[in-house]
């Protein structure tokens, strides 16, 4: 655990007052899932990626994702080698430990399912030929929330991949003067590289291994269950996103230097998995409810159990 907190410590020599965006992330990382950052341009998407593959040594690959970016240059490709006179592969930007998907719903649709297959699958196949991605493999994925022409926005089938989605926002006034003093670039360059992908994979069986009690599968799954039977919800939580809820749950017990997973580890981690993964009625629409509102009337309701 001292590792970690020294890579929390690290990172927020850069990341300005979001500690509980570092501390997400960070939870996702560990778990082994992916992140969609839903924000505005210029808040530090980028700089929070850059800065983990920094203070975590990670193989780094970012693509600013346009209409003319193809499933072949995430994936990759055969080319025909002269020399050789066969068709070689070129790898494609997946073959990393992180990568940065800059403005995901910028790109086409056919370029967006061959990445999201590839962060539910762990392997990417080319020409019938499959190969494993480097180990771990995590996706930060952004996109701006404002706008939409040029834009094809994510089915909900293939936002439900992402295992969170978070926003960073805007910094307060005392952040925001520190990054005015201290440029963001000459501070990434200055940081120590803490742990390896090594201790990522590590990290992960650690937190799979995470004691659960029975009450604490009944509670994810009455909250599961009470998303979906919501009046004003039309798509409640599905499995995968009660697998997502527990994965992180363990997560952030693990954060915290617990063996064992509580309600309260469930209810910290619940909106950030959660608040995806809902669609709203015309009901709670036409009533100008929100997606947090309904969650947080959702979490109120369910029984917490007793440990």
């Amino acid at each position: 655990m001292d590792k970690i907190k020294k890579v929390k410590e690290e990172i927020k020599k850069v990341i300005k007052g979001k500690d509980h965006i570092i501390e997400r992330t960070l939870e996702v990382m560990l778990c082994g899932g992916h992140i969609l950052l839903e924000d505005m341009p210029g808040v530090g998407k980028t700089t929070l990626a850059t800065t983990i593959s920094k203070v975590i040594k990670l193989e780094y690959k970012r693509v600013q994702f346009t209409p003319d970016v193809m499933p072949g240059d995430i994936t990759g490709y055969y080319m025909y080698d002269k020399k050789s006179g066969e068709f070689i592969y070129r790898k494609g930007a997946c073959m990393c430990n992180l990568l940065l998907a800059d403005e995901i719903n910028r790109t086409s649709p056919k370029t967006q399912s061959a990445l999201l297959e590839i962060m539910e699958e762990g392997r990417v196949t080319v020409e019938s030929e499959t190969r494993g991605l480097p180990e771990p493999f995590i996706v930060i994925a952004t996109q701006n929330p404002f706008g939409s022409f040029g834009t094809q926005r994510l089915p909900q089938s293939q936002l439900d991949r992402f295992l969170i989605k978070i926003s960073m926002g805007y910094p307060d006034k005392e952040s925001e003067i520190e990054i005015l003093k201290n440029p963001s670039r000459a501070a990434i360059e200055e940081l120590e590289n803490v742990i390896e992908a090594e201790d990522i994979i590590k990290y992960k069986k650690e937190i799979a291994e995470i004691h659960t009690d029975e009450r604490i599968y009944e509670y994810i799954t009455n909250i599961a269950n009470a998303t979906r039977e919501s009046e004003y919800t039309d798509i409640g939580v599905s499995p995968r996103g009660s697998r997502a809820m527990l994965k992180m749950a363990r997560a952030e017990a693990f954060m915290r230097g617990k063996d064992y997973v509580s309600a309260e580890n469930v209810k910290n981690v619940y909106y950030d998995v959660c608040n995806h993964r809902i669609e709203l009625s015309a009901r709670a629409k036409n009533k100008g409810i929100t997606e947090k509102d309904v969650l947080e009337e959702i979490i109120g309701n369910v029984k917490v159990p007793r440990l």
